[in-house]
């Protein structure tokens, strides 16, 4: 059984992947128009978070998440960067 990645995004779900850097280059849904991620991640119910699960059957039973593991722009960022251009 592989974990499973949900991220949260104003508590709704905006992605998702098999490993935290997958999940977190899920944020590129939600990317501010002017690229700050500090501003756009202070913004009233934003809460960047990530629920990891321990797989993805388990996250389609609704299971509770294994940990919520809290976001920071920086970590978005760095995901991000490593997506092909």
């Amino acid at each position: 059984m592989s974990e499973f990645f949900e991220a949260i995004w104003h508590g709704e779900g905006v992605g998702d992947g098999g490993d935290l850097e997958e999940a977190l280059q899920a944020y590129v849904a939600v990317k501010p128009e002017e690229g700050d991620w500090v501003e756009a991640c202070a913004a009233e119910g934003a809460e960047p978070v990530i629920e990891r699960f321990a797989s993805f059957e388990a996250y389609l039973d609704n299971a509770d998440p294994l940990e919520r593991i809290a976001v920071t722009p920086q970590m978005i960022s760095e995901a991000l960067a490593l997506l092909p251009s």
